[in-house]
């Protein structure tokens, strides 16, 4: 759902907004609202990122994070995972993560809603990568594909059961199939 305020609000005035579930974006001076994930995107999302955690955190290379605001380059937006490289995760004087991140991710990965906008959540993507992100990823559970999204070149489409996904370079530790990816649907 897209919000437009009676007067044009600025960034600064949308973060001192309250949270909304789900939450609300800002994407060219628009407050726009994310759809209610359902079974199958909070499904492929949970085992995204108990995954993505459990080949990264240990030998601390990376954290992935579920529906993290990332604010930067004029926008705040709420991708369903963001995976930072260790040490670019923005922390206070203490050590501990931040709660504001206002920077990109290193990987940004977005899961297809059936009521979402494929080109707003693709935008969502390509401000990412114009703005430093290494790789992205759009999951479809409806066509069971993925499109990955890659700096300044052509996106790939991968449809096969055995096509391995590609990722970042930081992340060769962690391989995942296709079919891998959609058989978590089928607990």
């Amino acid at each position: 759902m897209v919000t437009t305020p009676s007067k044009p609000i600025t960034l600064k005035e949308f973060l001192a907004l309250p949270e909304t579930k789900p939450a609300s974006e800002y994407i060219d001076g628009k407050i726009i609202q994310k759809p209610m994930p359902q079974g199958e995107h909070s499904t492929i999302q949970a085992e995204l990122i108990i995954s993505l955690n459990g080949a990264f955190k240990p030998q601390k290379i990376a954290r992935a994070f579920p529906e993290l605001r990332c604010t930067f380059g004029g926008r705040s937006t709420v991708p369903d995972v963001t995976v930072f490289t260790y040490n670019r995760i923005p922390r206070q004087d203490n050590g501990r993560i931040a709660n504001a991140f206002n920077i990109e991710p290193d990987w940004t990965i977005e899961i297809l809603s059936p009521e979402q906008s494929q080109t707003r959540v693709t935008k969502n993507i390509l401000h990412c990568l114009d703005n430093g992100t290494n790789l992205g990823w759009l999951i479809d559970p409806r066509e069971q594909s993925v499109l990955v999204y890659f700096p300044k070149q052509q996106p790939a489409f991968f449809e096969a059961a055995t096509d391995v996904l590609p990722v970042p370079d930081f992340a060769q530790a962690f391989q995942l199939t296709l079919g891998e990816l959609f058989d978590w649907l089928l607990e």
